[in-house]
């Protein structure tokens, strides 16, 4: 008896912790430039912190890096993963941004500022999760098209 206690609470203990196993999109995730093709005068996010502790339910994304003019930025979006426009605090090419999670690696991402579609990407977090590869398709405020790779190592 004592035997099948031990086994079921141990079966539980590792159902709970599946359950509740940290979001691979989770953490601090710093910049690898040389590893990244960024278009110049698009700025870029040398940081960038996923947390989802602060909101219950809620995924917190926390971005600093410098604007198209080298002028530093810090922007915050905090939201769901479900498709849905959830406002951006900080950032001067958005005010909204919406992401839908593709799969338990991947997430689609669009930018938009005053209702229109400034960007649009995919975010995919490497299967060993110590890397992840973020791609945007847009449009500058001066109106010029760009693609972006930025790669990132997790800190």
């Amino acid at each position: 008896m004592k035997t099948k206690t031990i086994a079921l609470s141990l079966g539980l203990i590792l159902a709970a912790g599946a359950l509740y196993a940290a979001d691979p999109f989770e953490g601090t995730w710093k910049l690898n430039e040389s590893k990244s093709k960024l278009t110049r005068g698009t700025g870029k996010n040398t940081k960038v912190v996923y947390d989802s502790r602060l909101i219950r339910d809620k995924m917190t994304v926390k971005s600093d890096g410098v604007d198209a003019d080298g002028k530093p930025v810090h922007s915050e979006w905090k939201g769901r993963f479900n498709g849905k426009d959830y406002e951006v605090t900080g950032d001067p090419t958005s005010d909204m941004r919406s992401y839908t999670k593709v799969n338990d690696q991947t997430l689609n991402m669009i930018v938009k500022k005053g209702g229109k579609v400034v960007a649009q990407g995919r975010i995919v977090v490497a299967a060993d999760g110590k890397s992840r590869v973020v791609t945007l398709n847009g449009t500058t405020a001066k109106g010029k098209r760009f693609t972006n790779t930025a790669v990132y190592d997790k800190e």
